[in-house]
């Protein structure tokens, strides 16, 4: 049995709608990393990922939960990390976060209903509005917290992203199977 519980309250709303949630929306800036933009002389930006968000990606995506990402800026160290997770599906510098989310969720034919979203600060509110789920991690903006069905307790870039897959692999009945698929090989992975 599994270490990691979720209140049963949470994994209800985590659930989604009758056919569960089918894809989840990323931030990035303030999710996968800790919101702070290192820049350089020469204009090049830096940023920290944490592995244990982007492992919770690659399981989310084997549990058969699509990981999208829709980012407000765009740079070549967070188009490289979404490379290496090997996300299929990402947009990046867009300043109108759901006309940009709702022609993917289209092609996925995935409904509002069937998202979930991950998000800190106020762009992200428009997809909160829509999403079937919605989650601000630890150290988000006081509205997103207010409004997110749920509030990590890791800080985003610090595994909040990792909770939130965690959080609906758990719901969705796919946690335990995968545990179990690590604890005997990682050889396929």
């Amino acid at each position: 049995m599994p270490a990691l519980q979720f209140p049963p309250e949470l994994l209800l709303k985590a659930q989604g709608p009758g056919s569960g949630l089918k894809a989840a929306i990323f931030d990035v800036d303030g999710v996968l990393t800790d919101g702070r933009l290192f820049i350089g002389e020469h204009g090049e930006s830096f940023k920290a990922f944490h592995v244990l968000d982007g492992h919770g990606l690659k399981l989310l995506a084997q549990g058969g939960i699509v990981p999208v990402v829709v980012t407000g800026r765009d740079s070549p160290a967070v188009r490289r990390r979404v490379a290496d997770l090997g996300l299929q599906h990402a947009v990046f510098g867009v300043g109108d976060k759901v006309a940009a989310a709702e022609p993917l969720l289209a092609s996925l034919g995935v409904a509002w209903p069937e998202a979930a979203v991950i998000g800190d600060d106020w762009p992200d509110l428009p997809l909160f509005a829509r999403a079937g789920f919605a989650c601000a991690p630890a150290n988000a903006h006081a509205e997103v917290k207010a409004v997110a069905h749920h509030v990590t307790a890791a800080r985003g870039g610090e595994g909040a992203a990792r909770e939130f897959c965690d959080l609906l692999l758990v719901a969705a009945g796919r946690y335990a199977g995968l545990l179990h698929g690590h604890l005997q090989t990682l050889d396929s992975r």
